[in-house]
């Protein structure tokens, strides 16, 4: 009984681990025109890891819980915003917080509209 227990338990702890390291994607396209076709290609993602490495207004390092550290530049405008959807002040984000980042990308670079606290250690 437990081994069972202990197995269950162990399972979800792995399973939450895995679960918080994902990444997710959305995508929109939008053509136009009747003469000349223009295709714009919008790809949004989020990503979940701890902080780094911080500079409000510059630039994140998330380090995932599998992989190495990921560094993200800020756009022109970044939300700052804590895990109930209250938006906070940048200083709320510190080293070893854990953060969601939504980013967008934009040719080599990942471009950071929103940041999520989720929790602190």
């Amino acid at each position: 009984m437990i081994k069972l227990f202990l197995s269950v338990a162990f399972s979800t702890a792995l399973i939450a681990s895995v679960a918080y390291a994902q990444t997710t994607s959305s995508s929109t396209t939008t053509v136009s025109g009747t003469s000349g076709q223009t295709e714009t290609t919008t790809t949004t993602t989020e990503s979940f890891g701890t902080v780094t490495d911080f500079t409000p207004g510059q630039t994140i390092v998330l380090r995932p819980e599998t992989g190495q550290p990921i560094s993200y530049k800020f756009s022109k405008t970044v939300t700052y915003m804590a895990a109930d959807g209250r938006v906070i002040d940048s200083s709320k984000v510190t080293k070893d917080s854990k953060v969601r980042v939504h980013y967008s990308k934009s040719g080599d670079d990942m471009l950071v509209d929103k940041i999520i606290v989720t929790e602190r250690d």
